[in-house]
């Protein structure tokens, strides 16, 4: 075991919102993402909490972020 996987055991997990308790991704030897949660919860997640900047500047995004009008 080198030093520096030493250091990370040690290191105190961040808070998260509740919804993502227990969430961990990390990248492996490869450079692949993995996470112990499934990437549909993570967007739903995203989509409730989070401002779209790009689509905030639209006429119509109050009414497609309470789901009243559908996407084109």
């Amino acid at each position: 075991m080198s030093k520096k996987e030493g250091k990370d055991e040690q290191k105190p997990k961040p808070k998260v919102h509740k919804d993502l308790q227990g969430f961990d991704v990390s990248i492996d030897q490869f450079g692949e993402i993995t996470s112990n949660m499934r990437i549909e919860k993570i967007n739903e997640f995203l989509d409730k909490n989070v401002d779209d900047k790009k689509l905030a500047e639209r006429d119509d995004y109050d009414e497609m972020k309470k789901g009243k009008k559908k996407k084109k």
